[in-house]
């Protein structure tokens, strides 16, 4: 009750869930003693795959007894999640005596939400100066609150797509202005460019970042990867190549974070991490929500037999990374959409291909998700769409076969939704 009764306060602090300016939180953050300049932080900005990528990294650091605290954003299940210190989720109680310790010093100063627990973040990070920090950038970089600090030990750009283009002036929705705000304001420390759907938007982002005085370093130029054999795949560099098991993780596109995390790792050389820990960490890797086999529950249960897959993709880059993964499946797909309004739900439908069936779903107690009846209404044209309106009702609906396999996508809040009535 006291954390939610704070976290409460924190969203009534501004009139806009977001407002992309740094001067508020720089003006918090100095009252708490600029906590932000003592880090040693590895920042993660991009699209899609900020969170898997991060996930790797935290997995290959914990195999080389390298302590850190994350930073990421939404959560799926709870809001703690977005603070780990030491490699340990925080405790409501201790959640709470941080964000109370933060809102006594804010003395009731403008701050929107997401301000507030980037400040309280980094304020509970003075417990732990030692730690290295694995930071998201969320929706913008330039704008976004976690760009306040002044020293990297790198930055990862993960790939970059069509997102959150309503936040962005009318005519200047576009590609070319999402790369501008992601990478332009990288600071000058070592730059790890992953993968990208096309060759134009590589050159942008190395035109986007030319001045910058960083030693850059991109995929397929200076760190790359091959499959080989069904279960490992090669990773090579300047230091060398590695032959690592493939991730728990499922989808071709968990191999490109894979690699793209080990190529920021191997950069740092400070850090003198072993192959065989980067070995280890990547085989152990884990992010709730990717791609995640639902093995047991409620809603497993409803399935018997057949196969239950959630993933929290809810972008056009996403989607299509889903259905290359779908395309690999030798079986009929199924699968459960629920969206936020404010997404491209058109195009992100159009990547699904060969699909036996599409359901529609509400996401419940989100007042900024679309209707499943509004979204089946926009999609006339696709024969075999239906909708339900919870996530049990859209299984129990299905005419499955052997071997057929359920996903369920397009939130993260229906994913988080997902996992907690399962």
């Amino acid at each position: 009750m006291k954390l939610q009764k704070i976290l409460s306060n924190f969203q009534k602090l501004h009139p806009k869930e977001i407002d992309l300016s740094l001067d508020r939180i720089k003006n918090l953050c100095e009252k708490l003693g600029n906590p932000q300049n003592d880090i040693k932080c590895i920042q993660v900005c991009g699209t899609n795959g900020k969170g898997s990528t991060i996930s790797f990294l935290h997995s290959i650091l914990k195999e080389a007894k390298i302590k850190c605290n994350v930073y990421t954003s939404p959560h799926v299940r709870s809001i703690n999640e977005r603070f780990i210190y030491n490699d340990e989720i925080i405790s409501d109680d201790e959640l709470a005596e941080l964000l109370k310790e933060v809102e006594d010093i804010n003395d009731g100063q403008p701050l929107t939400y997401f301000e507030a627990l980037t400040a309280a973040f980094f304020y509970g990070c003075r417990k732990y100066k030692d730690n290295i920090v694995l930071a998201e950038f969320g929706l913008f970089g330039r704008g976004d609150a976690v760009n306040i600090l002044n020293k990297n030990l790198c930055n990862i750009v993960t790939s970059i797509s069509e997102d959150h283009l309503d936040w962005l002036p009318e005519n200047e929705r576009n590609i070319e202005r999402i790369i501008f705000e992601k990478t332009s304001s990288l600071l000058d420390s070592n730059i790890i460019v992953a993968k990208q759907s096309s060759r134009k938007i590589t050159e942008n982002i190395k035109k986007n970042i030319s001045k910058n005085k960083a030693n850059k370093y991109f995929f397929n130029e200076d760190y790359n990867f091959v499959m080989k054999e069904n279960d490992f795949f090669y990773y090579e560099d300047k230091y060398g190549g590695l032959k690592i098991p493939k991730p728990s993780m499922k989808g071709q596109f968990q191999l490109e974070n894979a690699s793209t995390a080990i190529a920021a790792l191997r950069v740092l050389e400070n850090l003198k991490i072993k192959d065989e820990q980067i070995i280890s960490g990547v085989k152990k890797a884990y992010n709730s929500g990717r791609l995640e086999e639902i093995k047991s529950g409620k809603l497993k249960e409803l399935l018997k037999n057949n196969t239950l897959i959630l993933d929290s993709s809810h972008n056009p880059g996403g989607s299509k990374a889903l259905n290359e993964f779908l395309q690999t499946l030798n079986c009929k797909k199924h699968v459960i959409i629920g969206m936020m309004e404010n997404k491209d739900h058109e195009k992100f439908l159009s990547y699904f291909k060969d699909i036996s069936s599409l359901t529609v779903v509400d996401i419940p107690n989100q007042i900024n998700a679309i209707s499943g009846i509004k979204l089946k209404e926009k999609f006339k044209n696709i024969s075999n769409l239906n909708y339900k309106e919870s996530i049990e009702q859209a299984i129990k609906s299905l005419r499955l076969e052997r071997n057929d396999i359920v996903l369920i996508t397009g939130s993260i809040y229906l994913a988080g939704e997902v996992l907690r009535i399962n």
